[in-house]
C-alpha cells in the first residue's frame, strides 16, 4: 500500500461562518450535501452513501471555525479538516479542506472534494 500524502484545497463560500459551520459538524446539515445520511453517536459519525455505510470519528472542532474526523477504516495518523476561513480585511469566506490520499489518488479526491462543495454551495444557496 502506497504511503498517504496530505493536501489542501480551498473554495470561496458565499456565506456567514456560523451558517456555514453548521452544514459541518452538524448530521442533517452534512446530509444536505457531503453524504446520502449521516448519524452521531458518542462522536462517531456514520456516514452513508448508496447504502454503504464509512465511520469516521469526530477528533476535534473549534466553533465556527473547523471541524476535523479520522476515517474508522484508515491509517490512524490520516484526517480530513474542513476549516472556515475568513479574510479579516474583506471578511470573505473560504472554506479550506485538508485531506490525505496517495499520489495516484490524489488527482481524484480533489475531483471528488470539488463535486462535494459545488452541492454544498447549491445548497447554501450562496
Amino acid at each position: 500500500m502506497s504511503e498517504k500524502k496530505k493536501f489542501n484545497i480551498e473554495y470561496e463560500i458565499k456565506s456567514s461562518p456560523r451558517i456555514l459551520y453548521s452544514f459541518l459538524i452538524e448530521p442533517n446539515g452534512l446530509a444536505q450535501w457531503f453524504a446520502d445520511d449521516v448519524n452521531v453517536r458518542e462522536q462517531v459519525y456514520t456516514f452513508t452513501w448508496d447504502d454503504e455505510e464509512q465511520k469516521a470519528k469526530l477528533l476535534g472542532i473549534k466553533e465556527n471555525k473547523s471541524v476535523r474526523f479520522r476515517w474508522l477504516d484508515d491509517d490512524p495518523q490520516c484526517f480530513f479538516e474542513m476549516e472556515i476561513l475568513q479574510d479579516e480585511l474583506t471578511n470573505d469566506v473560504a472554506l479550506g479542506i485538508t485531506d490525505f490520499a496517495t499520489e495516484e489518488n490524489i488527482a481524484d479526491r480533489k475531483l471528488i472534494w470539488d463535486n462535494q462543495i459545488e452541492y454544498l454551495i447549491s445548497v447554501l444557496g450562496a
